[in-house]
């Protein structure tokens, strides 16, 4: 498995603001923002579905973690504390945190939580595109993950700072990954998010904590982000 990564990192940036870059200026085709808000509730009433073969995806991840391969964030000696959740389905993959529990997350395809703390979970989506690759978005990745961050990932009463943005290939496919923190009056969480295209669908997995916590289970977190991935279905 071949594999690489390019890290980039940049200052606070003021929320709803897009920040220039040097890559280039010619404009970023992104799905349509309104569009998925609306795919995501549609999206809702597949729920009942969704959980009645969630049974048979957690018994396949139960044996997945032999699938991973020794290049994975994943090490055998974490791996123990990880359990594998594949959708073979749906086309992807990613591990949580052992003592983890599965639970509903509206227009979420699955999700799990720390069973004390609500704030400390996981949870993928996909919405369907005519994109092929995470880099059909456009070459200036900071203004694709700032739209993405503000208008689907924020409430509108949070601030957003990105913190950094990773990129990986493993077996062909392409991923981001960002960290990021949303402040609101009453409370700050921190996120990784990473996003995919594969099967004509645009995935997004995010994982995180109250920002009281983040330094604490950072590392831990970032092995899930890390661990998702997408096949072809």
């Amino acid at each position: 498995m071949a594999a690489s990564s390019l890290s980039m990192s940049w200052p606070a940036i003021r929320p709803k603001q897009i920040m220039s870059t040097s890559f280039t200026n010619s404009t970023i085709l992104l799905p349509s923002f309104n569009n998925i808000r609306s795919s995501l509730k549609d999206s809702s009433s597949l729920a009942n579905s969704c959980s009645e073969r969630r049974s048979l995806l957690m018994a396949a991840g139960m044996l997945a973690l032999t699938l991973i391969p020794p290049s994975s964030a994943l090490s055998k000696e974490a791996s123990e504390k990880y359990t594998a959740f594949v959708d073979k389905e749906d086309g992807y993959s990613y591990v949580y945190p052992s003592d983890w529990r599965e639970f509903d997350f509206r227009a979420h395809d699955s999700a799990f939580k720390d069973r004390y703390l609500q704030l400390q979970n996981v949870r993928l989506s996909f919405i369907p595109t005519d994109k092929s690759d995470v880099h059909d978005l456009g070459p200036m990745v900071d203004q694709v993950v700032q739209k993405l961050v503000d208008n689907i990932l924020a409430s509108p009463n949070q601030v957003t700072y990105i913190k950094e943005i990773q990129e990986r290939s493993v077996d062909g496919k392409n991923y981001y990954t960002f960290e990021y923190q949303l402040t609101s009056q009453n409370f700050s969480v921190v996120h990784f998010t990473t996003i995919a295209i594969a099967n004509g669908r645009y995935y997004t997995l995010t994982v995180g904590a109250n920002e009281r916590r983040w330094r604490r289970v950072r590392n831990k977190l970032k092995v899930v982000a890390d661990s998702f991935k997408v096949f072809d279905i």
